[in-house]
């Protein structure tokens, strides 16, 4: 087994290069090359990058070979490519030298942050799982500039472990889940994404190596590759973290850290069972490992008569000596708030609280005072999303077992999403499928380098219910064109340019 799994050839970092490429008016030869030209005026692709064969491309990006060679054809008019016999076909060295580009050398959630920085566009993406704020954020928020605003201006502002008043809370938070915490324990960020950003700076040094479940949510792994550390998957089953895979893992690779999402795994929706987090901690003790527990989806419950009982934290079931730390965020109440925190020894978030200092200097206050006054309303906030996450993961199983039959999934113990397994198909020509009926749909071989889920797709269903409904039916269209024509999509041969 490779230190990293990753099967990702030039020809699948280009797609995700390419991201929305099929959007706009005109032939799908010109969107393709213009968009190739996009990439390279960005820096995404440097001059003597190798271009896939004009076959694979075609199969990456589910059209026919003629649009490739139409669009290579247009490209090469405009000294963008250089075309040899034997050597390919290679960005041409007048592509201007710009600065990189920030995407993360090897990753593979471009598609994800991309869609964060332009927003929604007019395609329905998949690429989030986040719900809309609740409004008990308005009424916290009046509180908070009622009572509290006088007090925080009369502070420089500069809280970099955090708001005195929220880390109490969320120490109390965890004392109240059998960890006992004290607040000099708890490191205040913004989102979860920092906290794993921080952390990935002070454990993942030198030569590195993480084990992470398979599969994962891509942008933590792009985060761990962006710190340099190699990645070792170990599949997942109805429990959790598979046990037996997990060891072997362990022993043969002595990773510096073990990245889990215990309750409610992102994408998978699984809940680790009691059983297995004393078996993870049985195996953590024993080969010495650091955990990183990432609770992000810990609030994201579903109100269902058979809904399995939440255990206590995986630290609590960590002997002393194991260094662990809890990640955990507001996701449940609000992404927007940007409200997240790390759990863990005080000499660790001294550490991490150096590398927030050099980042950002500390947080904004306000929205701190905001979630201190909303952490004793959070019971009653997880219990009504319960019940509005439950129907919508209904209604999504739904419209699938009625528009997409042979489809699969495991309904989820918790989360935001459901974790489909297509019949057959490969999901990364699907997903080129679905941007051209308008969803952006976010392929299983992005969270998974071992191969094992290329069939898979990550759905969130809190859509609004129109939306959701929308959204199947699309997919479906999608699906039927792929089944009935296959990945190629035929298109009149571009004039060749002279």
């Amino acid at each position: 087994m490779a230190r990293e799994l990753d099967r990702f050839s030039r020809g699948g970092d280009l797609v995700a290069v390419l991201g929305d490429w099929t959007g706009g008016d005109g032939p799908l030869y010109r969107k393709l090359a213009d968009a190739v030209a996009r990439a390279v005026d960005e820096g995404a692709l440097a001059a003597g990058r190798r271009l896939p064969s004009e076959r694979e491309l075609a199969r990456l990006l589910a059209v026919s070979r003629a649009t490739v060679v139409a669009a290579y054809e247009e490209l090469e008019a405009r000294d963008l490519l250089e075309r040899k016999q034997g050597s390919g076909t290679r960005i041409s060295d007048v592509a201007r030298a710009v600065p990189a580009d920030g995407r993360v050398s090897g990753g593979r959630a471009a598609a994800t942050f991309q869609r964060l920085i332009d927003g929604p566009g007019s395609v329905i993406s998949l690429a989030c799982a986040a719900d809309a704020g609740v409004p008990e954020v308005a009424e916290a928020l009046d509180e908070v500039a009622r009572y509290d605003l006088p007090g925080l201006l009369g502070d420089p502002g500069y809280q970099v472990r955090g708001l005195p008043a929220l880390r109490e809370a969320v120490a109390d938070y965890y004392t109240g889940q059998g960890l006992p915490t004290s607040p000099d324990e708890i490191m205040i960020t913004n989102g979860a994404h920092q906290a794993l950003v921080l952390l990935s700076e002070v454990y993942l040094r030198g030569a590195a190596t993480v084990a992470v479940e398979a599969p994962s949510w891509q942008p933590c792994l792009d985060v761990f590759r962006d710190a340099g550390a190699g990645v070792v998957p170990v599949p997942l089953d109805d429990e959790g973290i598979d046990e037996r895979r997990l060891a072997a893992v362990l022993a043969e690779y002595r990773p510096s850290v073990l990245y889990v999402m215990p309750t409610f795994h992102n994408p998978a929706g699984v809940l680790m069972s009691d059983r297995r987090r004393r078996r993870v901690a049985e195996l953590a003790a024993r080969y010495d490992v650091a955990v990183i527990e990432d609770n992000a989806y810990a609030g994201c419950t579903l109100a269902r008569e058979d809904a399995p009982e939440i255990p206590a934290p995986l630290s609590a079931y960590l002997p002393s000596g194991v260094e662990s730390v809890v990640v955990e965020s507001l996701k449940a109440v609000w992404g927007g708030l940007r409200i997240g925190w790390i759990r863990g020894p005080r000499g660790l978030l001294q550490r991490c609280a150096r590398r927030k200092a050099l980042a950002d200097l500390g947080g904004p206050l306000i929205e701190q005072a905001v979630a201190a006054r909303l952490f004793p309303r959070l019971p009653e906030i997880v219990k009504t999303g319960s019940v509005e996450r439950a129907e919508r993961c209904e209604q999504a199983e739904r419209l699938i077992t009625e528009h997409l039959p042979g489809w699969t999934w495991r309904t989820p113990d918790g989360g935001s999403s459901l974790w489909l397994a297509l019949p057959e198909r490969d999901a990364d020509v699907f997903a080129q499928i679905a941007l051209r009926h308008g969803v952006e749909v976010i392929p299983g071989s992005t969270m998974d380098p071992t191969g094992a889920h290329d069939n898979y797709l990550r759905l969130p269903f809190m859509q609004e219910p129109q939306v959701l409904d929308e959204l199947v039916r699309r997919l479906a269209d999608a699906w039927g064109d792929l089944v009935r024509h296959g990945p190629g999509e035929e298109e009149p041969r571009a004039r060749t340019i002279v």
